[in-house]
Order: C-alpha cells, then sequence, then structure tokens
C-alpha cells in the first residue's frame, strides 16, 4: 500500500517545485503565448507512475499480459505462423513482436517500456494544453485510471493513447491523418473506432447541438435500455465483442458505479453553469474538451444502467481531456478568492474518490 501513498507525496513535492517561475518555458499554444513545463520536469512528475507499472506483479490483468508477452514467439518465421492464427488486434501483438527484440524475454523491461510509452503520449497533450499540468496528472492519478489502465488494460490503453497524442489534428481538423491514427490504434484495439464520431462532435463551441443531441440520445439509450443493448449486440456482432452487452448480467454486472459517474460527471456540470464564459472566452482547446467531458458523461450514464464490463470502458477515450478542463474551469470560471477554494475541493474530494478505490482495488 505504501506506493499508493507515496505517488501522492511525490505529486505534493512536485506541485511546490512547479510553484518555481524559473522552471517554466514560453511556447505558442493554439496561437497564443504560453509558459510551459520543460519534457525533463513532465517527466520527472510521472515517473513513480512507470517504475510501479513496469515493477508490478500481480495487480489487475498483469499475470495474463506476462503470460502472453513470453508466448509470442522469438523468431521472425515462428511470428509469422503466429500472426497468421491471430483474429483481433493484430497491431498489439506485433508491438510486442518488436520491443521483445529489444528487451528479450524480461517482462518487467516489457512493462517499464510500455509503461514509458503511455505516459510520454499522455505527457505530450497534458503538458502542452493544461494550464495546470501537474493537477492534472493528479487527476489521472486520484481518478485511479492509472490502475485502470496502466496496471491492467494496457492493450487498450495502448490505443488510447496513440489517438490522444492526435489531439493538435483534432483541433486542426487535420481528418485524413487522424483517421489513419484512429486505424492504427484499432489494430491494437477496436475500440479506437469510437472515436471516429466523438472527434466530430465535438468540434465547435461547448454545449453545442451535436453535443445536446447527443445527451439526448442517451438518455434515450438509457430509457429504452432493452432495445439499445440489443442494437449494440447487432452492431457488434462481427467482432470480438459478440454478446458482451446482452451477457453482462450473467456477469454479475450492475454496471458503472453511481461514485465514479458523479466524478467523472463533475468537469462537464461545471461546464453547463459556465457555458457563457467558456464560449464567450473562445479558447478552442477547453471548447472540445468540455465538448468530450459531455461526451463522456453521457457514456458513463448509459454504462450504469448497462454495463460497465464493456460500454464502461469506452469512456477513457474522451474522459482524459476532462483533467484538462477541470484545471481550468477551477481557474476561470470562479473569481480568484473562491478559484483557491476551488482547487482545495478538488484536491480533497479527488483524494477521498482515492481513498475509496484504493479499498475497492483491496490496496488498503
Amino acid at each position: 500500500m505504501s506506493q499508493y501513498i507515496f505517488i501522492l507525496f511525490w505529486l505534493g513535492f512536485m506541485g511546490l517545485l512547479a510553484s518555481q517561475k524559473e522552471l517554466k518555458q514560453t511556447e505558442v499554444v493554439c496561437g497564443k503565448r504560453v509558459n510551459r513545463f520543460p519534457w525533463w520536469f513532465a517527466i520527472m512528475v510521472f515517473l513513480p507512475v512507470i517504475w510501479m507499472a513496469g515493477t508490478r506483479t500481480y495487480l489487475g490483468d498483469t499475470f495474463l499480459y506476462r503470460l502472453g508477452f513470453l508466448k509470442i514467439p522469438d523468431s521472425l518465421s515462428a511470428f509469422s505462423e503466429y500472426f497468421q492464427m491471430l483474429q483481433k488486434d493484430k497491431g498489439y501483438s506485433v508491438f510486442a513482436f518488436l520491443v521483445k527484440q529489444v528487451v528479450g524475454n524480461n517482462s518487467v523491461l516489457y512493462f517499464t517500456f510500455v509503461a514509458l510509452l503511455q505516459a510520454v503520449l499522455l505527457i505530450s497533450v497534458y503538458r502542452k494544453y493544461s494550464i495546470n499540468y501537474v493537477m492534472s496528472v493528479f487527476l489521472f492519478i486520484a481518478s485511479t485510471d492509472y490502475l485502470s489502465w496502466m496496471f491492467n488494460g494496457i492493450r487498450q490503453f495502448i490505443a488510447v493513447v496513440i489517438v490522444f497524442a492526435a489531439t493538435p489534428w483534432m483541433l486542426k481538423k487535420k481528418y485524413v491523418q487522424l483517421v489513419l491514427i484512429i486505424l492504427l490504434a484499432s489494430t491494437f484495439h477496436k475500440t479506437a473506432l469510437i472515436m471516429l464520431p466523438c472527434v466530430i462532435i465535438a468540434q465547435g463551441r461547448a454545449w453545442n447541438k451535436k453535443t445536446l443531441m447527443f445527451i439526448v440520445c442517451a438518455l434515450l439509450a438509457v430509457a429504452f435500455v432493452s432495445r439499445f443493448i440489443g442494437w449494440m449486440d447487432d452492431a457488434l456482432s462481427e467482432t470480438q465483442y459478440a454478446n458482451v452487452v446482452s451477457d453482462y448480467k450473467s456477469w454479475n454486472d450492475d454496471g458503472t458505479s453511481f461514485q465514479r459517474v458523479l466524478v467523472y460527471s463533475v468537469p462537464a456540470l461545471l461546464s453547463f453553469f459556465g457555458k457563457k464564459r467558456i464560449q464567450r472566452l473562445g479558447n478552442p482547446m477547453i471548447n472540445f474538451c468540455t465538448n468530450m467531458s459531455i461526451i463522456s458523461m453521457g457514456l458513463y450514464i448509459i454504462s450504469m444502467f448497462t454495463s460497465g464490463i464493456f460500454i464502461g470502458r469506452l469512456p477513457i477515450y474522451v474522459s482524459l481531456y476532462s483533467y484538462i478542463l477541470l484545471p481550468w474551469e477551477a481557474r476561470y470560471l470562479f473569481g480568484r478568492t473562491l478559484s483557491m477554494f476551488m482547487y482545495v475541493g478538488i484536491v480533497v474530494c479527488f483524494l477521498i474518490f482515492y481513498c475509496f478505490q484504493l479499498s475497492v482495488w483491496s490496496l488498503l
């Protein structure tokens, strides 16, 4: 348990260092000159997560991922035969094979390399676009997303961060490059394809007609949940998720917990009350993050009434943007005095949620 608490003290220490203005450098982001931390500092903030993810021994699906990595053939000829037998997510197997050529059968080095790759792609966006990088990393950790994805669902999370790193192309609407990146990510995990409609919905001003329509569709999916499940089963019939939604009850899957849905909905709910100010300031990244947070909230609401195992795994593609949005909301949607209270309140509430989630993971 000590390492999961240590990481909070590390973030607190790095937060104190972050207050030193001489650490930052001037960059141009979305056409404006802003101060951002250098890469070495950004990596240092994330370093304990990389180390813990690389050296873990038991958490989540670690055993299965280790076993799968060790089963991958070493030689190109043997891998060619192995590759032909694969039925899904072939990109991940190619990736694992290439890494194995460098690290051999050392699963610790493999997990460390995967964690470093995930961290660098994640950091590339948070360092550039968040007004409070350390807070964004804190939210990612305190939400226990790092446990759910860097320690557990690493195959899907590689797909997630590949698409996440393409955020600059999303903002510039470079759809050809973006589609190619999403297709590449889908070879690691087919769920990456959900980002094709999400990117289109999220374009434009915060709380535009497209996002409102998405919320209406999400509420209709909840109201007519049995028909929605049937439609999802039909849509997934030719994938590795065939029948997964209709079978969720047989897995004792009661859906995503209310607490998690509430926590992940906070940025979207705050943006609703501050939408006029968000629209007036016209920050393209914040408008985009707001709409992504709305999509995240809608998906989580659906997963609460259907399947946390399947539907509840989809919002990670869009919920990562909430960790850019929430620090911005704390600073700009409230007065200077209230802003400090908001930051303190966010930290306290997420610490409570973190401890609760650690108990769910049986790590306390």
